[in-house]
């Protein structure tokens, strides 16, 4: 048995060719864009703007968008070729099995479960933000207390304790759930939301535009110095590690146009919708996300975001400065909670599909590859995902959780970008729809750009990546490895 076998390509084009007895293919161009839109605007926009800018970047957290959106327009083309040329489940986890081998596929996939069950959770808890906003501010009512809708990790200003945050781990329940009903229905759903965010974050820009208050842009970049953040944790500021920083930050912004190509399996035309939907929806977030982060922080300070506008940070800003627009902060906290709950859903198919795919594979247990009978989903892989996904949500803080989802999709883009070079020198005749242009320069520029801001997130988040692929490479030596199926051909797995 090699850990360095890799999964020939025939096999997976041939699995591609059999949706008739997997996955439904239902799913157009514009359903992809809709699907990447809405993983890409959310919790990274409505939260981590002003969490980078109170920790990283002050104003020039809109130069960090500009260096993340570098990155993930150089692995976007990485991804588009690949999802093209491979139009089958499981995105990074799929191309790398194909192009570097079992183990390194393997540490992929793991991380994988980092980028999409993390990142879920993470906008699991900045929904339960958004609802206690609701509550207070549209409702006004009381908000749930802290002690239910914070993690234990938690103390407020006011000494109170978290225990569980209930309402994060509500909505991952029940975005998990319509997931198993079937993908065409949850598109249809994370439609009609896109338009809806899309709309919003229109709206913050083009009425916010006039508040903007040009002190707080100057200087646009802040002096090198140091911030340490009410859990202890010391941040550079100001700076081009400041900046380097907010980009590492704020990138979890943009995760999402790569959970696109987790459903190429589950589209029409793969060949030519999965780069539409892939490099289309990063075009429009990026161009919308530049925008809306030069107005947030002109409108509000960056010690703002570092007190009062913590949670739910742009209603708070709204509220605070712009006058007479008390009615958008709360149809911003409205359609925030709906935006939420489309992101949640592409991060739990992204994740159920790796699931999927490495259950198939015989690297995960067999159940994760089993389809319901009816709705033709990964059901018991959704149901797996809800706990686990669900515990973070209840009882980790969101920035661990947010900054580890960064760092966890950075490292996924780097072997994408490794994956079109190794796949062009080995398998220079498979038919390719869409190229990346100038390789291997492009995957290179790439990796850069991903290694500069994982330098960025700083050495408390590089430890926390090594502890995970060190715990994924025990249960792959101790479970997977056996249990191959591309190791292991005659054996019946029956786990």
């Amino acid at each position: 048995m090699s850990i360095w076998k890799k999964k020939p390509l025939h096999l997976l084009l041939a699995e591609a060719t059999e949706s008739e007895k997997g996955l439904k293919r239902t799913l157009t161009a514009w359903s992809l864009v809709a699907l990447g839109i809405g993983a890409i605007i959310g919790a990274g926009l409505f939260v981590r703007t002003a969490t980078a800018a109170a920790q990283n970047a002050g104003p020039s957290v809109t130069i960090g968008f500009i260096v993340a959106a570098i990155g993930c327009a150089l692995a976007g083309l990485c991804y588009a070729e690949l999802s093209s040329s491979i139009p089958i489940s499981g995105s990074a986890y799929t191309y790398t099995y194909a192009t570097m081998g079992e183990l390194l596929a393997w540490i992929i996939g793991w991380d994988l479960i980092l980028e999409y069950a993390v990142g879920a959770a993470t906008v699991g808890i900045a929904w339960s933000e958004y609802l206690n906003n609701l509550l207070v501010n549209v409702v006004h009512t009381s908000p749930i207390p802290y002690s239910l809708s914070h993690s234990p990790f938690q103390t407020s200003a006011l000494g109170e304790h978290g225990m569980i945050n209930l309402p994060a781990f509500f909505i991952v329940a029940i975005i998990s759930l319509l997931l198993i009903k079937g993908t065409q229905e949850s598109a249809f759903v994370n439609g009609l939301i896109v338009i809806t965010k899309v709309a919003i974050v229109i709206l913050i820009i083009g009425f916010g535009w006039h508040f903007i208050n040009p002190a707080n842009h100057t200087p646009y970049i802040p002096a090198d110095s140091t911030y340490t953040d009410d859990q202890g944790i010391g941040h550079h500021f100001g700076g081009i590690m400041g900046i380097l920083g907010a980009a590492g930050t704020v990138f979890f912004a943009f995760i999402g146009f790569d959970a696109v190509s987790t459903a190429a399996q589950e589209t029409k035309n793969p060949k030519r919708d999965m780069p539409i939907g892939i490099l289309g929806s990063l075009a429009v977030c990026t161009v919308l996300y530049i925008l809306f982060a030069h107005v947030l922080t002109g409108v509000a300070t960056v010690e703002d975001f570092r007190t009062g506008g913590k949670e739910a940070s742009v209603a708070f800003a709204i509220n605070k400065y712009m006058i007479g627009y008390q009615w958008l902060a709360q149809f911003v906290t409205v359609a925030i909670l709906a935006g939420f709950s489309s992101v949640i859903l592409v991060m739990l198919l992204g994740q159920s599909r790796v699931f999927y795919a490495m259950g198939k594979d015989g690297l995960l247990p067999k159940a994760f590859g089993d389809l319901h009978p009816k709705y033709k989903t990964p059901y018991k892989a959704n149901l797996v995902i809800l706990v686990i996904v669900g515990a973070f949500a209840a009882f980790i803080p969101g920035d661990i959780v947010g900054d580890m989802t960064s760092i966890g999709t950075l490292f996924a883009f780097i072997l994408v970008c490794i994956s079109v070079i190794v796949l062009r020198k080995t398998e220079p005749d498979l038919k390719r729809e869409f190229k990346t242009p100038f390789v291997p320069f492009v995957p290179i520029l790439g990796i850069i750009v991903c290694l500069a801001m994982i330098f960025g997130l700083g050495w408390t988040n590089w430890l926390r990546l090594i502890g995970w692929l060190a715990l994924g490479l025990i249960v792959y030596f101790g479970y997977s490895k056996k249990n191959s199926k591309l190791n292991n051909p005659d054996k019946d797995i029956q786990k």
